[in-house]
């Protein structure tokens, strides 16, 4: 079966290429297509990301959608064309603006979403519900340019359901490492057996190493309650490694790295840079996709996951009603599926 697939970040990738090991996909019948982001250590991720998929079999093309006014429309018309005739529409973010005008268009009589984001589980909860699809951190902002943008959306996220709903008669399927079920959805279950099986068993140390997140760069968490949280994390479990999501600014790092601790920016997604070198025998995160993938990256080894709720005086003004709700479903479904303890900042 013809296959294509459209992925935006490093995780998403990686979940490509691990379901095309579970699925016995072949490579000559799968081109993987990266829509780039503007983020530079995004970048700097997917194109580590996409050698390895390469060395793996597996076709990589890269587009630019995003350099300004008329690139997305190139792109969306190159799109068009090499999309043409596919059996198989793979992509990896079901919330993306430019993969919901593809999807839009494309003509594949299936489709499979390879996400283990945890907007995995605010897609299942919309699903169900017959909710337009839209991100759990968008915030809203005033002014009539917003409502105009916001109906556009709601426009496109409209033709998505209609083009991948039960009457359209498109098979939908889902491939994920989280816990959940959609009625009339296949869903296939990401075991990471890819990563465990490509890369070796990390040697494990004493000590601890803390896993930042992007809350405060989406404007949903405050900055100095952010790093006020961190310093007393760092100060509770003599943490001595910072491992920094790939779109957390310089400035805040820099100031993580004045309480003493080492900022790493891996050039992989976390399952793999997990894996390599030596890691912490204590791994501390706050609310969000790794503490569920990592249980199943890590699981050969002793390494240990803590998560670290957030504090409902983090939230800035402008979070939505649905952050606190969102993000302790994330924490608590983890904690119940996997055993994870639970920390205080």
């Amino acid at each position: 079966m013809r296959s294509s697939a459209l992925v935006e970040s490093p995780a998403q990738l990686l979940n490509v290429v691990e379901w095309a090991h579970q699925a016995g996909e072949p490579r000559d019948d799968l081109t993987v297509i990266v829509l780039a982001p503007t983020n530079e250590a995004s970048r700097r991720q997917l194109r580590a990301m996409s050698a390895l998929a390469r060395e793996d079999g597996l076709e990589v093309l890269w587009h630019e959608p995003r350099l300004g006014g008329a690139a997305t429309a190139r792109t969306v018309r190159s799109l068009a064309s090499e999309l043409s005739g596919i059996e198989r529409l793979v992509v990896g973010d079901p919330f993306s603006g430019v993969l919901q005008v593809v999807m839009s268009i494309s003509r594949a009589p299936e489709v499979v979403i390879v996400d283990d984001g945890t907007a995995t589980l605010e897609f299942a909860r919309q699903w169900v519900a017959g909710e337009h699809l839209s991100r759990w951190h968008t915030v809203a902002t005033p002014g009539q340019r917003r409502q105009i943008s916001q109906l556009a959306r709601d426009q496109i996220s409209g033709s998505v359901r209609r083009r991948i709903g039960p009457e359209s008669g498109c098979r939908l399927r889902l491939f994920t490492s989280l816990d959940v079920e959609l009625p009339r959805v296949e869903v296939g279950r990401n075991t990471f057996g890819w990563v465990r099986s490509r890369f070796p068993v990390p040697e494990v140390k004493l000590g601890s190493d803390l896993i930042g997140t992007s809350l405060v760069e989406t404007g949903v968490v405050d900055a100095e309650s952010y790093h006020g949280g961190v310093a007393s994390l760092v100060e509770q479990y003599a943490v001595d490694r910072y491992f920094a999501h790939r779109k957390e600014s310089d400035a805040k790092l820099a100031r993580i790295e004045g309480l003493g601790v080492e900022v790493v920016r891996p050039d992989l997604p976390l399952e793999i840079a997990a894996r390599l070198g030596v890691l912490a025998r204590r791994l501390i995160s706050f609310p969000s996709t790794v503490v569920h993938t990592l249980p199943l990256v890590l699981a050969d080894t002793p390494a240990e996951l803590l998560v670290c709720d957030i504090d409902e005086r983090w939230y800035t003004e402008r979070a939505t009603a649905n952050s606190g709700r969102f993000l302790g479903q994330v924490s608590a479904s983890a904690r119940d599926r996997f055993g994870l303890a639970a920390v205080a900042c």
